[in-house]
């Protein structure tokens, strides 16, 4: 096998949690009303509880993923989280009453969160600086995978067994049991190997495989430069890092006022505002997973040859119109298939854009040895904003409307467009070594 198939094959292997994250944030979507249905308790405790008990986990799992991921390493963090999975998706798919279904579904969370930051963060650290964006992206895309099947997997079980949520949710444990035991092959990331554990020998044989072409030693010598200077104390919040901290926040905080959770959260229910029966509701929600593949994929090709700047420009700008689209639908009572249409516009800008960029972003921009808390950080801010708004997407679309909200995430997206024209800095083809010289202000 060839050194870049190995690479691939160690990048797609992190990738499924992505995956898994896809399946799991999505998955509860088609089990939505039936579960409002089975436990009523009320729109803010099905919206805070029952339906974003995963998403506070995936906040802890964010939060905290850094601390495993760094002192562990990344590879150990990995096997835990696919652990984590298969828990939360037998539990969930057995529980008997509303807060044994959301303790699970927290610990599935907890996998989420862990995984925003150790997947990345270990793709970012074995790929050449040429190919790094399409494969951290390989995380995002696997994610859509995830999302597609998830979507897909609701509508053909939604009349299967008794109670068809269980196996909606339950299903989940199959891929999480395979992706446990193929997170066993791969290796550990050299550039942990050698600042964090100092173990050289043993980082040595994937260095060799990562850049064939530059000896091993000279490969150490760069890595060992970035950490030399290094103080024991050092933490993110140190003044030097301010700007990849600000660029963490802003990418993540951005990413989540589009809107894109609560429409995933929300899909069927939007969909039958908009005027659709159930069945086609779900139909339709197919549909937005299959253009999120799609646009995903164009995007991982894209990525290291346009750049993170120029997709966040045409993503920016396809948000700003598909969601003012949808806005003004609501507002004039246009029912049928035009907001469906407007948000497979809305998707297939954040698939572009937003989507394919910010693990890859928030993985490139601290420094190796900081590496696993900055991106817990980003991930962290990206899963606080991700877990309260689509919490409130019930009652918000109760008190003020759907439109409303809509035009909301519409004029937050002229934000990120100025973000990304006046601060976002640009990070393809450099190496991680050269972006901390870059970004780093000592």
């Amino acid at each position: 096998m060839t050194a870049k198939n190995n690479l691939f094959l160690w990048s797609i292997t992190a990738a499924m949690a992505g995956f898994l994250f896809g399946f799991d944030t999505v998955v509860i979507s088609g089990a939505d009303k039936t579960l409002q249905e089975l436990w009523p308790r009320g729109e803010v405790f099905h919206g805070w509880v029952i339906m974003s008990s995963a998403l506070w986990g995936t906040v802890a799992g964010a939060m905290f993923g850094g601390f495993p991921t760094d002192k562990y390493g990344r590879k150990i963090t990995l096997i835990v989280i696919g652990l984590l999975y298969f828990i939360s998706a037998v539990g969930s798919g057995m529980a008997t009453d509303p807060w044994m279904f959301a303790v699970f579904r927290f610990i599935g969370g907890l996998g989420v969160g862990a995984s925003t930051v150790a997947a990345p963060t270990f793709i970012s650290e074995i790929a050449p600086a040429r190919d790094r964006g399409k494969l951290v992206a390989l995380y995002q895309f696997n994610i859509v995978l995830g999302i597609l099947i998830a979507f897909l997997s609701n509508f053909f079980l939604r009349d299967f067994g008794a109670e068809p949520w269980r196996w909606m949710i339950g299903i989940e444990a199959l891929p999480a049991l395979i992706y446990f035991i193929l997170v066993f092959m791969i290796p550990e990331s050299p550039r942990w190997l050698v600042t964090i554990k100092g173990d050289i020998k043993s980082a040595l044989p994937t260095l060799r495989i990562i850049d064939p072409d530059t000896p091993v030693d000279e490969q150490v010598r760069r890595i060992q430069a970035d950490h030399i200077n290094v103080v024991a104390t050092d933490t993110i919040w140190d003044p030097k890092y301010r700007f990849p901290v600000i660029l963490a926040f802003c990418i993540s905080f951005f990413n989540q006022f589009s809107g894109i959770n609560a429409f995933l959260y929300y899909a069927p229910r939007i969909f039958e505002i908009a005027g659709l029966e159930t069945s086609s509701a779900l139909l339709s929600s197919v549909g937005v997973g299959i253009t999120n593949l799609i646009f995903t994929y164009v995007g991982l090709m894209l990525i290291d040859k346009l750049g993170r700047r120029q997709l966040m420009y045409i993503g920016s700008v396809g948000y700003i119109i598909s969601l003012s689209l949808v806005s003004m639908a609501f507002f004039m009572g246009i029912k049928g298939m035009a907001v469906p249409i407007f948000l497979f516009m809305f998707i297939a800008s954040h698939a572009i854009g937003q989507g394919a960029i910010i693990w890859v972003f928030i993985s490139e921009i601290f420094p190796n040895h900081l590496r696993g808390h900055g991106t817990s950080f980003g991930t962290s801010v990206h899963w606080i904003f991700a877990a309260m708004i689509p919490a409130m997407v019930p009652w918000l679309f109760k008190v003020i409307g759907p439109g409303t909200v809509f035009a909301v995430f519409a004029t937050m997206m002229v934000g990120q467009l100025i973000f990304t024209w006046k601060v976002m800095p640009e990070t393809k083809g450099v190496s991680l070594e050269d972006l901390e010289k870059k970004l780093i202000r000592k």
